[in-house]
């Protein structure tokens, strides 16, 4: 998962000052699932969370870009729920399209997992789009599955399998 400039390798537990920065800025906040300002102490329970779970940061010509995780691993259906943002601004386009195709192939190819998938609000197109064009399909809608902004919001789950990501990488 390495190049000169771009590559994914382990959270640091030095690193969370810069996650919690990134997890609390508005544009990244305003697509998680929650609205509140996340604490300290929230974060450090997220980061040392009970269930399987990997993160992975992101890195362009060495300096923490993005982050990429895994969460909700079952290991027994071999699939995991993905999440994934730039946290720095201001990158060269195509920046946020290398990190996730890396993160789709660590996800498939060291994780060896049978199925990602990515749960999307409704109201977020560019998370809309940028499954799409990687090769996710639209599984299902979760109609006012989350409490965001004031009303109840729709979730979209897509999936990518791994024969589909096989023949996505080709491409």
């Amino acid at each position: 998962m390495c190049s000169q400039e771009y590559r994914l390798r382990p959270v640091k537990e030095e690193e969370l000052p810069i996650l919690l920065k990134w997890r609390n800025s508005e544009r990244v906040r305003d697509y998680l699932y929650f609205d509140h300002l996340i604490t300290w102490d929230e974060h450090q329970a997220w980061f040392r969370g009970k269930n399987p779970r990997y993160l992975r940061m992101f890195e362009w010509f060495g300096k923490p870009a993005g982050i990429v995780s895994y969460s909700d691993v079952d290991l027994n259906n071999n699939r995991s729920l993905w999440g994934f943002y730039l946290g720095e601004e201001n990158l060269p386009k195509g920046t946020g399209m290398k990190m996730l195709t890396l993160g789709l192939a660590y996800a498939f190819e060291t994780l060896r997992f049978h199925k990602v998938i990515g749960e999307v609000l409704a109201f977020n197109h560019p998370s809309i789009r940028i499954h799409h064009k990687l090769g996710f399909r639209l599984e299902g809608i979760y109609a006012q599955h989350v409490w965001k902004a004031g009303r109840f919001q729709d979730v979209l789950s897509f999936a990518m399998l791994r024969d589909d990501w096989e023949k996505q990488k080709e491409s």
